[in-house]
């Protein structure tokens, strides 16, 4: 006898309430957790983050990834630093300024990413096909507001 019951917090187009906002938060948090459990690699979730921006994209300055990443600087430069000592990036002279440089991902970078995103995306498909229809049309319907929290677009 659990009617579904509309409240102003709940009416359509309504912000969320804390509650829903905090399940969200967990839902998102634990996610996140098993996707990066399915990908077993040497390198931090932050690493891999900053290789997937560098690689959307194109050459950034460190300055850009810093933003983008939304990271200090001498946290970017040091993690780049990292990277670049692994094999996983470059760095090239700015076409327009030489005293300016920018990151590119090398092929060992793009194939651990590739690789990375075939295995999440796999893990992940499989667990949307095991949802009800109704489920998968709402989750359908927010990604796109996700995309938007999460700065995607």
């Amino acid at each position: 006898m659990m009617a579904r019951m509309h409240t102003a917090a709940t009416e359509i187009g309504s912000p969320p309430s804390g509650d829903e906002a905090y399940r969200l938060q967990l839902a998102v948090t634990r996610l996140a957790r098993l996707l990066r459990q399915e990908v077993e690699v040497e390198l931090t979730p932050s690493q891999i983050s900053a290789l997937s921006t560098i690689r959307r994209r194109g050459p950034v300055t460190l300055g850009e990834l810093a933003d983008l990443e939304r990271v200090a600087p001498p946290s970017i430069t040091r993690m780049v630093a990292r990277l670049e000592q692994d094999g996983y990036v470059e760095r090239i002279p700015d076409a327009s300024d030489g005293r300016v440089c920018r990151v590119v991902v090398t092929e060992s970078a793009e194939e651990l990413v590739s690789e990375a995103r075939r295995r999440k995306a796999s893990w992940l498909s499989a667990r949307i096909a095991e949802l009800g229809a109704e489920d998968r049309d709402n989750l359908r319907a927010a990604v796109s507001a996700l995309e938007a929290i999460a700065g995607l677009r």
